[in-house]
């Protein structure tokens, strides 16, 4: 399963949430400058679990060194496949877990995560001589944020079936807790083998995260957030947007509804509409509004509703709807 957005808009650009994905991505930039001294590097700057347990090894490091392996693990990565995973995953749940925290926060939030994380996986691997790297589990602290914030809210999700890619919509409850059970699984299977992935820091972050929201949640907001919530609000919606169509036996045009903000309503904009064409199959359609419009106007894509017994295809008609 391949998440592609989940349906929740959030109302402000996720400045913090953008910027750390920037910052992973310079990082790792840089890793691949390093060639033969990158092993050196993921040494000194991943979280080693012997490096803390194991006095040979700790007398080697400085005490600003052991500390700050703890804030520089999470912003290193293995492999391309490694940083886009995990810069996708933060992308998709991120920014409306900022929308609700604030971009202050969501830093700290996401920098105790991580944090926690790190230490969720010395604590089980206390001897491990092997670099632990990733953003992974700061951005696992965000999931169960997520979890807790939005549960009915919906991941679109690619599943490729052979050669053909179906998109379906999960709620977040299930897809988030599906992922914590694998997370789980997979560190019972690895207990007692050397260490690979960090699944325990995967469910420490996780679960860290759920604790941090509660706490976040209860301490007042600071005037800086307003400040920059007002120069940070979206101008414009999602690009891909999900269409839940409603339709009567009787009749072969569907009816869904399609959101803008008044900037896109003012200069006019494009969307790829997702629409269910029967079972879990959606179809992405992609759809011009044209400058000007007002809400409440519909959009009548021709030949995209239903098929009556004679063949004929009947429309789409999109409701504008301008918030």
């Amino acid at each position: 399963m391949i998440p592609i957005r989940d349906t929740t808009p959030s109302n402000n650009v996720p400045v913090v949430n953008n910027f750390l994905i920037g910052v992973n991505v310079v990082v790792f930039l840089y890793e691949m400058t390093l060639g033969p001294n990158l092993d050196r590097m993921l040494y000194i700057y991943g979280l080693v679990p012997a490096r803390y347990t194991v006095d040979q090894l700790a007398a080697y490091f400085s005490f600003g060194q052991q500390v700050f392996s703890f804030l520089s693990f999470m912003f290193l990565h293995g492999g391309l496949l490694h940083l886009l995973g995990n810069m996708w995953s933060l992308y998709i749940f991120g920014d409306n877990v900022e929308d609700r925290l604030g971009p202050v926060r969501y830093l700290v939030f996401y920098l105790l995560c991580g944090l926690t994380s790190g230490i969720s996986h010395l604590l089980v691997n206390a001897h491990s001589n092997v670099p632990t790297i990733g953003a992974s589990g700061a951005i696992a602290g965000v999931m169960g944020a997520y979890f807790l914030l939005y549960p009915h809210a919906r991941i679109l999700t690619l599943i490729p079936i052979f050669i053909f890619p179906w998109f379906v919509e999960i709620p977040a409850y299930f897809f988030l807790g599906l992922w914590f059970l694998l997370q789980f699984l997979n560190a019972a299977g690895s207990h007692g083998s050397p260490a690979g992935v960090a699944w325990w820091a995967h469910i420490g972050g996780f679960i860290f995260g759920m604790v941090f929201l509660k706490i976040f949640l209860s301490m007042p907001g600071i005037g800086m957030t307003r400040k920059i919530r007002k120069a940070t609000t979206r101008r414009r919606t999602h690009r891909l947007q999900v269409v839940r169509p409603t339709a009567s036996a009787s009749d072969p045009n569907i009816y869904g509804t399609i959101i803008i903000s008044p900037y896109e309503a003012l200069v006019g904009t494009r969307k790829l509409v997702n629409v269910p064409t029967g079972g879990f199959q959606r179809k992405v359609i992609r759809v011009n509004v044209p400058p000007g419009i007002s809400s409440g106007q519909v959009l009548r894509l021709k030949s995209m509703g239903k098929t009556t017994a004679d063949g004929q295809r009947g429309d789409l008609l999109l409701k504008v709807v301008v918030r």
